[in-house]
């Protein structure tokens, strides 16, 4: 399922066109009751009868309508009441919905890991909180918002201070964005082994970011002429640190201290975290605590010995940021079951590098494609 990016630069989800739910029904075995020109119709008007079956008698439709709707229990008696205090979860029944850590490569130890977003279970673009995808290079900590402090220095005119609720007084600003961590998609490097999209995709994920301008805050500190790149370091046990060049923070990266509504999760940053949009997962650095300005990248363990790609010759590529344009099909995927009759295709297509402009699918191996509806 290639998507095809446009010519125009940039990071196109803050504008919620990407990564956009892409929708086009596929053409089953009961498609032979469709005329050309039906089916030229049925793909123009995407998802209006998406997950329907065409076909009377498919899915017992015919027979519902012959037949007296049954009372169901949860008419009959009181449901539970509100309690006085409560933070709500999902219903019971949608208990499965959760991130998991890879089946395919298994570590010994679970602080050094990462856990994936069943994309196969979403609906829409946003990822809830609770299943964004994880990756941690010594587990997550807990910081108490009140000590946390962020510092700016280096080659700046005044070293700043800011506490959490200094921070908090800036006005604030709220985008949506992916986030993609560089290794999508490394359990099927070498060879297929996955069996779900949430173990071949699900280091992807989606949220309205909330927070201030990284820009905002190097105005205020003043940048020598001289200052070219930004080092940002977190909170946690690893010290995760990542060399930034300016050019990219004033142009649109945020420090972020929620998401989807509500102060990001502990394993996504909390108190606070930087976030990168469109560049690969690792440098949006979480718990963050300190921003140096200096004229050239540190080279830093996480830039040389981590998130460099492999060359010819065995040279290694540094600083490759840019997450590509991709695109992936999550509903129907691996481990689901398809009944008989017309299903509606689903997935996410998305690109730091320009605006998602048409997604083409094929339901016969490449042989045919028919254009997504976006």
């Amino acid at each position: 399922m290639p998507a095809k990016k446009g010519a125009s630069p940039g990071i196109v989800v803050d504008k919620l066109r990407v990564p956009a739910s892409m929708v086009a029904p596929s053409t089953e075995e009961q498609d032979d009751r469709l005329t050309n020109a039906s089916r030229r119709n049925f793909l123009r008007r995407g998802g209006s009868i998406a997950g329907s079956a065409i076909a009377a008698g498919a899915t017992g439709i015919s027979m519902s309508q012959a037949e007296p709707l049954a009372v169901p229990p949860s008419n009959l008696g009181y449901g539970r009441p509100i309690p006085e205090s409560e933070y709500g979860v999902p219903s019971k029944y949608e208990s499965d919905v959760r991130r998991r850590r890879t089946d395919v490569l298994k570590n010994r130890q679970n602080f050094s890991d990462w856990s994936m977003t069943p994309l196969q279970h979403q609906h829409g673009i946003v990822t809830p909180n609770g299943l964004i995808y994880e990756r941690h290079h010594n587990g997550t900590p807990d910081i108490d918002p009140k000590t946390h402090k962020l510092v700016i220095h280096g080659m700046v005119k005044q070293p700043l201070e800011f506490t959490m609720d200094d921070l908090m007084r800036y006005p604030s600003v709220s985008r949506f964005y992916f986030m993609e961590c560089s290794g999508n998609g490394l359990t099927d490097w070498l060879k297929a082994a996955s069996t779900t999209v949430q173990q071949t995709h699900g280091l992807l994920s989606c949220a309205q970011w909330t927070g201030i301008p990284v820009s905002w805050l190097l105005d205020e500190a003043g940048l020598t002429s001289d200052a070219k790149w930004l080092l940002f370091e977190g909170a946690d046990g690893a010290g995760h640190v990542r060399s930034l060049p300016l050019k990219k923070v004033l142009d649109d990266c945020l420090l972020a201290y929620a998401q989807n509504g509500e102060m990001l999760r502990p394993e996504q940053g909390y108190p606070l975290r930087l976030f990168v949009p469109g560049w690969e997962g690792n440098v949006s650095v979480k718990w963050l605590r300190r921003i140096k300005v200096g004229d050239q990248p540190w080279h830093a363990r996480s830039e040389t010995a981590r998130y460099t790609d492999p060359m010819p010759e065995g040279k290694w590529r540094q600083f490759s940021f840019e997450m590509e344009c991709k695109s992936v099909i999550t509903r129907p995927s691996g481990g689901m079951s398809i009944k008989p009759g017309m299903h509606e295709i689903q997935g996410f297509a998305w690109s730091g590098n320009g605006t998602i402009r048409a997604v083409d699918v094929t339901t016969d191996g490449g042989k045919t494609w028919q254009e997504a509806r976006l």
